[in-house]
């Protein structure tokens, strides 16, 4: 292994602010088993770069250069790697070194190098340094990552969790380093870590046993937690200081915690537990304190002037009035100065997005967007494409704007940019000052190199094109097609499918007698139920296609699952209708067949709404999920009850069997009249248990009932929890 540490000093306690010697030495903390204290003496000057060169083969060479000379100093090495050499200094040497100088430099090359995948060793326990690639300096910009004490004040002997976080949430690291140290000065490191993980965390020992925690491996990690115990004779102010690895090549080394205090604990807690203390009872009279005036919350500035001075436009609907928007844009007219502003904070965002359509739709669109990247915000100019839907800064020219403003705090995006009043962007030209555009914002998690993914966060558009100049409220697009797909099939597939299929398999001896247009009671209503979820199917089907404009490219099987469903849902009154005979040899296959697809359209639908509550133009909350999951656990429970009293009817009661009835003659299929006086004259009454299938029947319908209403609301109404706060407000004022 070959390592190469420049002409440095390296503090203990900040070992990110590495500088040159003021004094010309070359003082290096044990960083490698191969490394002392070394004085180069005049060779290592400002304006010089001093290595130390470490191969097993050469053992130690120690070399300075000043600019535009050769070596001023030769090192003696006493013993060879990885056995901790003494160095002095012997002799100066000139040009006639070179030959030596440039063999001892090749054959330590010839030796591969390694980076550390299992962790940090002990021997940069006080820089903290890596060696990558044989010197590649530590990042000075701001980190994405930072170390969260879940605490501040913890008592002595007790346990305090820390959490590796990234903003944004989707930025991996592979390695890590983490100590605890005192704030006050030496600065030694105190406490010990505990293993809670032995995947993710290897412990080291630096000055004490456990005292540093590292990786064990480069696999790409989002988030971790470590635990940390405090010394049990230790009082004070500790900061945890980390250094952490986005990746071979990238990594910042000294990243402070907030302060940690420390304070004396009359209890002391267990290795590996995370106590709280409970407060001792005194009956000493606590000192007066004045009760804490919070100061009024200052509203957020990006929505000052919203329809004075410039245009604003954010989801979801209605935000910008309530100024809580997801993400949001702004557009000010400043004579020639076309100034867009852009923000987004909700759910941890890896870009927002601001794009100038023609027709409302994704596509040949341009569009700037603000990414965070290494703790700043870059603006790009990008293009969006079709076929599939997707976005590329690839060959878009990114001189079309200028930033004006950026920051990044705390997850939330902010970037303001001045876009020309006049651009070409793939051939197509954009005239701010005389045409009109749809405003399309959009929020992901996610990007790549060149563009951005998916918007998963939010999207939405304008509701018709207008000027930019044109100040005042900007109103998003209808929705109302697509609130209506959502509530036909709710409806459909949650409410009359399930009824009808119930009352097909366990009512067809119910009712006896009683008919319907001619139909005894169970087929006429099984028939008008399965009408309407077959009318509703299509009609819902037929609103998104043309809410959409084609095929759905959002990556969510919810399209191709509904289209599935509505297939067989089309099919079923369609092999009905040319059902063969009660007494025909293909009547059971029939019967199979038609008991097959409707039940496999109904369970399909139920999973496509699943995976409805995922989509984000639908705006659903996530707590539906549980709502549907009580549906089919209520549905499922129901079939239960109904089946076992069906086999006790069939067992030891009364059975269609024993009444005549064949068990091949299904009843759905035989839709002729002659077929009803048959059926009445075979069955005079009421299948056994007649009652109790009717009471339950009766609670089925309310339940389901109830749940499709309240579905049928939300999907209406959403985002539900803004609608209601929204009506709320109202109500109250």
């Amino acid at each position: 292994m070959i390592t190469r540490v420049p002409c440095i000093t390296v503090s203990p306690f900040h070992p990110r602010t590495p500088s040159m010697s003021p004094a010309g030495r070359l003082q290096a903390h044990p960083i490698s088993p191969c490394t002392r204290t070394l004085n180069s003496g005049p060779g290592c000057r400002s304006e010089s770069v001093g290595w130390l060169v470490c191969s097993p083969a050469i053992g130690l060479s120690a070399l300075s250069f000043s600019a535009g000379a050769v070596a001023t100093e030769r090192v003696q090495v006493i013993s060879k790697c990885p056995v901790a050499p003494k160095l002095f200094v012997t002799s100066r040497f000139d040009s006639t070194m070179l030959p030596l100088l440039c063999l001892a430099l090749v054959l330590s090359t010839l030796i591969p190098s390694y980076g550390l995948p299992n962790g940090a060793p002990t021997s940069v326990c006080e820089s903290m340094l890596p060696f990558h690639g044989g010197g590649i300096p530590p990042l000075t910009t701001k980190s994405p990552f930072t170390l969260t004490p879940q605490s501040s004040v913890i008592g002595s002997g007790q346990t305090l969790r820390l959490d590796i976080e990234s903003f944004p949430a989707n930025i991996v690291f592979k390695g890590y380093m983490i100590q605890a140290r005192a704030a006050d000065p030496p600065n030694n490191i105190v406490g010990r870590f505990e293993n809670t993980d032995l995947a993710a965390i290897k412990l080291i020992d630096c000055q004490a046993e456990g005292d540093t925690a590292t990786h064990t491996s480069t696999s790409p990690k989002q988030e971790l937690t470590l635990e940390w115990t405090a010394p049990d004779n230790f009082v004070g102010d500790v900061i945890f200081n980390s250094t952490i690895a986005q990746d071979y090549d990238k990594f910042w080394v000294g990243l402070p915690s907030e302060r940690v205090r420390v304070v004396a604990s009359s209890t002391t807690a267990a290795p590996g537990t995370v106590t709280t203390k409970r407060p001792t009872t005194t009956t000493t009279v606590p000192p007066y304190r004045p009760p804490v005036t919070s100061a009024p919350v200052a509203g957020d500035p990006i929505y000052d002037a919203c329809g004075q001075s410039k245009g604003c436009f954010g989801f979801p609907e209605g935000c910008v009035e309530s100024k809580n928007c997801r993400a949001v844009a702004t557009i000010a007219v400043l004579g020639a100065r076309y100034v867009f502003e852009m923000k987004a904070g909700y759910n941890s965002p890896a870009y927002i997005a601001l794009g100038l359509s023609e027709d409302a739709k994704m596509g040949e669109d341009s569009v700037i967007e603000c990414v965070p990247e290494q703790g700043t915000v870059n603006a790009y100019a990008s293009w969006t494409t079709v076929g599939p839907y997707g976005s590329t800064r690839l060959g878009v020219p990114q001189n079309i704007f200028q930033v004006l403003e950026k920051s990044y705090n705390d997850g939330v995006i902010y970037c303001k940019v001045e876009r020309d009043a006049i651009s070409t962007v793939k051939g197509k030209k954009f005239d701010l000052v005389n045409d009109k555009f749809h405003l399309l914002i959009a929020a992901g998690s996610s990007v790549e190199s060149t563009n951005v993914n998916y918007h998963d966060i939010g999207r939405h558009v304008s509701g018709s094109p207008q000027s930019l100049a044109e100040v005042g409220p900007v109103q998003g697009s209808s929705k109302l097609l697509l609130r209506l797909h959502g509530a036909f099939m709710i409806t459909a597939w949650i409410g009359t499918a399930s009824l009808g299929i119930l009352l097909a398999r366990y009512f067809r001896q119910t009712w006896v007698g009683s008919q319907m247009c001619g139909k005894d009671q169970w087929f006429a209503w099984h028939r008008f139920l399965m009408i309407v979820t077959w009318a509703l199917t299509v009609a819902g089907i037929v609103v998104i296609f043309v809410e959409i404009g084609g095929w759905s490219q959002v990556r969510n099987p919810h399209a191709i699952l509904g289209m599935v469903t509505t297939v067989l849902c089309f099919l079923q009154p369609i092999g009905a209708f040319f059902r063969p005979h009660p007494g025909s040899s293909k009547r059971p296959i029939f019967n199979w067949l038609h008991w097959l697809g409707g039940n496999l359209a109904h369970v399909i639908a139920i999973v496509a709404i699943f995976f409805a509550v995922q989509l984000q133009k639908a705006e659903l909350p996530e707590w539906m999920d549980f709502m549907l999951v009580a549906f089919v656990a209520f549905h499922v429970f129901m079939h239960l009850i109904f089946s076992i009293f069906s086999w006790i009817q069939i067992g030891g009661c009364v059975s269609e069997r024993r009444s005549g009835q064949r068990v091949t003659s299904f009843p759905m299929a035989d839709m002729t009249p002659s077929r009803n006086s048959v059926s009445s004259s075979e069955r005079k009454q009421d299948a056994a248990f007649s009652g109790f299938r009717k009471s339950m029947l009766f609670l089925y319908i309310l339940i389901v009932l109830g749940l499709v209403i309240a579905m049928v609301v939300i999907v209406v109404l959403a985002p539900i929890e803004a609608a209601y706060n929204s009506i709320k407000d109202q109500i109250m004022n």
